[in-house]
């Protein structure tokens, strides 16, 4: 059984999740450059067995996709191209920055590493991923 990986994109960074081998449980991995994100990917791939990647779906308060969709669906376009076997699978992205940050708040993160973009980035990466999985079962 392959990890699943989660992607929490954005213009500038991308944070990236990961499961564990068994599937059960979502840890944030990497904030990666958005300009560098498939060369991640090609060298995370080609190193760790993956079953699927798990995209965050921007979507609007009325449930339609938001504007930021039209930058993130050609990547997935492209990942789907460059891996034609690896599932992709979509899913709702609404408030995960704000769960990151309360999330961190909660865990006792400190307010000057809670403004580290990157680590809300990977934080939403992960919230975005365990959610799929509960969606699962």
């Amino acid at each position: 059984m392959g990890r699943i990986l989660a992607i929490d994109y954005g213009r500038k960074r991308c944070g990236v999740a990961v499961t564990d081998p068994t599937q059960l449980i979502a840890n944030a991995l990497e904030t990666v450059p958005t300009h560098t994100l498939m060369d991640f990917l090609k060298a995370y791939l080609a190193a760790n067995e993956v079953d699927a990647v798990v995209i965050g779906l921007p979507r609007q308060m009325n449930g339609q996709p938001s504007e930021s969709f039209t930058y993130i669906e050609p990547f997935a376009r492209r990942l789907h191209k460059e891996f034609p076997k690896l599932h992709i699978e979509w899913m709702d992205e609404r408030f995960t920055s704000k769960l990151a940050m309360a999330a961190m708040i909660t865990g006792g993160v400190k307010k000057t590493k809670r403004q580290d973009k990157g680590l809300v980035d990977r934080v939403s990466a992960a919230i975005i991923l365990q959610s799929y999985l509960d969606s699962r079962s």
